[in-house]
């Protein structure tokens, strides 16, 4: 018997010295209120007298406003904008925007007293009004916003901030407005995801007395990729094998698209039936799918059952403490995540009839059931749009914040999940709010990607731009498609026609599956037996050649962020 000995190493440096980019996209965002704001990012970027240094040069002052530039206690400098009718405006910029440019657009804010939503706002060239992002400003400190938008047009335009329903002074300083050409973007897209999908890896083969084999070869094959990319699943798979074939061959993870809803099994008071969400998850753990458990409750009035609306407090509680944990012990280890109070921010079914707190107690239950799922707040318009005042960053944050806080909540797995149905994209928005999320160091996935029909020939292409800002963002760890196949049609978005062959969507997410793939199937070794490699995180079966073996041998192994020097032993017939 010999021994081959296979020493696998891995680093985190990086082969990313192939792309040029101009100014590097600064992630940096805070939730916090500070008694005194950063500096600007980018220095300003093209906004003249970004921290007021200069006074009011550069800046204008609305009609029926009063400005000044006022001082703080430690120096600071800031506009102050006095208002005495709503809109409540600040001052503004005028600026000239240029075609096919993404624009970065962070600011802190302040208001004179109590809270207000503040709002930043384009106009246009053409006129039109674009949301630029949101914020809860507060009196006494300084909150940040960050967003951006998109330029489509070259012309003049204004950009200002306004308060939403409230009659308040606004405070600005360190206000920042940073251009992106395209091309740009995408390559700091690019860059991202090279440094966070992949690793560089070192690959020793050396033979039982410690020599290496020199000019080994080495043949490498991905089993599963590491990041997890799903799709929404219909019962309809469990009867369709093309169905099966098509969604199994593709994805990682799924999530049940209705199956799993309360409303799906419990349609009738205490008439519980979940043989079609077990189906669904025996078909899944055979393909070795990992399935989001979506979801425990709904929290919007109009998904609710007719035998659940007249129920008073006591007996909707008792309903409800039956449902959890019914389906959540039936799922308990089997499902790696649950949507425990979906739409929690849009939707006030529960809270309007049991109490602020009854989410966050629910995500206490679940946890006590589930310890080792990861529990999601699933969320719309939080990443889809600038101005949905109602789950922009700032309100997600304070929410999640509320789940967590709550005493017995301490050390529960909570995870920040952004359903991005999409029309047309705000891509320097979707950016910066990942940015924002990212500082509750929380997991981050998108939950329900899709891109409205509306956008016509754009579709593909849109869906293609939220696809690659998803996996080229640091903090985010999983995407999962709401592309749940139909035989009468898909919600929004379909993959695949009736015959399982893909629709321009689904051509675009096969491109992207295999290429972020896309790896070295071979390398010969050099003289000290050793292979360097650039491989994308995930599962790999590598195997060695060489004449001193009497066959090659194989050893599974995987690469991930984690990792930073593993060395690996493999027995073998010599």
């Amino acid at each position: 018997m010999g021994r081959l000995i296979f020493i696998f190493l891995l680093s985190i440096s990086l082969f990313e010295g192939w792309m040029v980019q101009s100014v590097p996209y600064d992630h940096t965002a805070s939730l916090e209120c500070l008694s005194s704001p950063m500096r600007s990012l980018y220095k300003g970027g093209i906004l003249q007298n970004s921290e007021f240094d200069s006074g009011l040069m550069g800046w204008l002052v609305p009609p029926g406003v009063k400005a000044a530039v006022n001082s703080s206690q430690s120096g600071n400098k800031f506009a102050d904008a006095k208002n005495k009718d709503q809109p409540s405006r600040g001052v503004y910029q005028k600026i000239h925007l240029k075609t096919n440019h993404h624009y970065s657009l962070s600011a802190w804010l302040q208001v004179s007293s109590g809270t207000a939503v503040v709002k930043a706002i384009f106009k246009a060239p053409n006129g039109a009004y674009i949301g630029g992002g949101a914020v809860v400003a507060k009196a006494g400190c300084w909150s940040m916003l960050k967003g951006g938008m998109t330029a489509y047009s070259s012309g003049p335009a204004e950009f200002f901030f306004e308060a939403d329903g409230a009659t308040v002074d606004i405070l600005v300083d360190s206000v920042s407005l940073q251009p992106f050409t395209f091309a740009e973007w995408k390559n700091h897209t690019s860059l991202s995801a090279a440094k966070v999908r992949k690793s560089a890896v070192k690959v020793v083969a050396r033979g039982a007395d410690g020599n290496p084999l020199a000019n080994a070869e080495l043949s490498l094959k991905l089993l599963r990729p590491g990041f997890p990319l799903g799709n929404a699943m219909t019962a309809e798979i469990l009867n369709i094998p093309a169905y099966e074939k098509w969604f199994t061959s593709r994805f990682t993870v799924a999530s049940f698209e209705n199956a799993m809803k309360w409303y799906s099994t419990e349609w009738k008071r205490n008439q519980e039936n979940y043989s079609v969400p077990d189906a669904m998850l025996a078909l899944a753990q055979r393909h070795g799918i990992k399935v989001r458990g979506h979801n425990v409750f709904w929290d919007t009035n109009n998904t609710q059952m007719a035998w659940v609306n007249p129920l008073g407090a006591d007996e909707l509680k008792a309903a409800m403490q039956k449902r959890l944990s019914s389906v959540v012990t039936r799922y308990a280890g089997k499902v790696i995540a649950w949507d425990v109070v979906n739409e929690n921010l849009h939707g006030q079914f529960y809270e309007g009839r049991l109490g602020a707190n009854v989410s966050a107690e629910l995500y206490g239950e679940v946890a006590k059931i589930d310890a080792n799922a990861t529990l999601f707040m699933n969320e719309y318009g939080t990443l889809e749009w600038a101005l949905d005042l109602t789950a922009m960053a700032s309100k997600y944050a304070a929410k999640m914040e509320q789940i967590r806080s709550y005493p017995g909540n301490a050390g529960i797995k909570l995870a920040v999940g952004l359903e991005s149905h999409f029309e047309t994209p705000n891509i320097p928005y979707m950016r910066a709010t990942l940015d924002m999320l990212a500082q509750l160091k929380v997991p981050i996935w998108l939950t329900e990607i899709d891109v409205s029909p509306k956008t016509g020939p754009y579709q593909v292409e849109y869906l293609e731009d939220v696809l690659r800002e998803g996996y080229g963002h640091p903090n985010v760890e999983g995407m999962v498609l709401w592309a749940a196949w139909h035989k009468h049609g898909c919600w929004v978005m379909c993959l695949t026609d009736n015959n399982f062959t893909n629709l321009p969507a689904g051509n675009v997410v096969d491109k992207l599956i295999a290429e972020w793939k896309t790896h070295p199937v071979a390398a010969t070794m050099d003289a000290n037996g050793v292979a360097e490699l650039n491989l994308v995180h995930g599962e790999y079966k590598f195997t060695v050649t060489h004449p001193s073996l009497e066959s090659p041998t194989a050893h599974t192994l995987t690469v991930d962020a984690a990792s930073s020097a593993l060395e690996h032993a493999i027995d073998i017939k010599v």
